[in-house]
């Protein structure tokens, strides 16, 4: 059994509300959610695993307020009450507060030291590791092709920006305004060809040694586990290798608030989890999966609904 909770969003701010204006965000509260999560998944009986926290932990405006690093450290410091591993992913927001270089020495690099478990590029936050002797863990990074977090100088910045701008015309290039490819905005991101690569040896080793895989990441990488906007660039390059292999069976995500579903024409399930950053303070975001032999079972919390996923 393990924890999973998305968009956090903490910042010691009063409420506001998204950049159109009109979906209210609960940025002091959601600290408050985020300590009921971990004092429900302390009471599980039996006793979760792990936690998988899919990104954006810390709200964007704490940059512009100076809190980048204090508001971090109080969200680590509720998830370290847990006696149990944390698994992070690395969202938009975690760019808009800390450069790559530096998220590689906060809490959120979850990635082990040393070792051959991820890219060799070891500001790529991507990495496998097993969880039980028939299961394991991905957890990629949507970013790892992006203008955020990134030197403007650098070649992964310029070579980000080609492709972002290929596809996106618009003077702000958050803006999917007119766009025949809605999802090639900036906070968005995408897989380079050395994370796609290494994806596919650990999803062949997988196959070879009968295990089942979950998959995590900050941005979905389904259409139907989306609104179209919130979608990886290059998406339709990590379906193909999940789908060249049988190994995969749930995808779990989070960046579209809202939450979203689908179950692929491959049999794999695409669960993109509801924001905790939208919920008012009367409710929550956050659940427990259950992982048996054929299935998975999700008991959610607050906006969060129960699912059950075979495979």
């Amino acid at each position: 059994a393990f924890g999973v909770v998305a968009d956090i969003q903490f910042a010691d701010a009063e409420d506001g509300y998204d950049f159109g204006g009109w979906r209210r965000r609960y940025y002091r509260n959601s600290l408050r959610l985020l300590q009921q999560a971990v004092q429900a998944w302390a009471g599980e009986s039996p006793p979760i695993d792990f936690v998988l926290q899919l990104g954006d932990s810390i709200d964007g405006q704490n940059a512009r307020r100076g809190e980048a690093e204090s508001a971090l450290q109080q969200v680590l410091e509720v998830l370290g009450q847990l006696s149990v591993p944390v698994h992070h992913a690395w969202g938009n927001h975690e760019l808009y507060n800390f450069s790559r270089a530096r998220l590689v020495h906060t809490g959120l690099y979850s990635r082990p030291a040393g070792g051959s478990d991820g890219p060799p590029d070891r500001e790529c936050h991507a990495y496998h590791c097993s969880l039980a002797p028939w299961l394991r863990l991905v957890v990629l990074d949507t970013y790892d092709v992006s203008t955020l977090g990134t030197d403007p100088g650098s070649p992964r910045y310029q070579e980000s920006l080609r492709v972002l701008r290929e596809k996106n015309s618009n003077d702000d290039l958050n803006s999917p305004e007119g766009l025949k490819e809605p999802h090639f905005v900036a906070f968005n991101g995408g897989f380079s060809q050395a994370q796609l690569d290494w994806f596919n040896e650990v999803l062949k080793f997988s196959d070879e040694n009968q295990e089942k895989v979950i998959v995590t990441a900050h941005v979905p990488i389904h259409p139907g586990a989306s609104n179209g906007v919130c979608l990886a660039w290059n998406y339709e390059a990590a379906l193909s290798v999940i789908h060249s292999h049988r190994c995969v069976v749930c995808v779990l995500a989070g960046h579209l608030h809202d939450g979203a579903y689908c179950l692929d024409c491959h049999g794999v399930h695409h669960l993109t989890l509801e924001g905790v950053i939208e919920t008012p303070p009367e409710s929550n975001a956050f659940g427990t999966i259950y992982v048996y032999e054929d299935k998975m079972v999700l008991k959610g919390r607050g906006r969060i609904p129960d699912r059950v996923m075979h495979f």
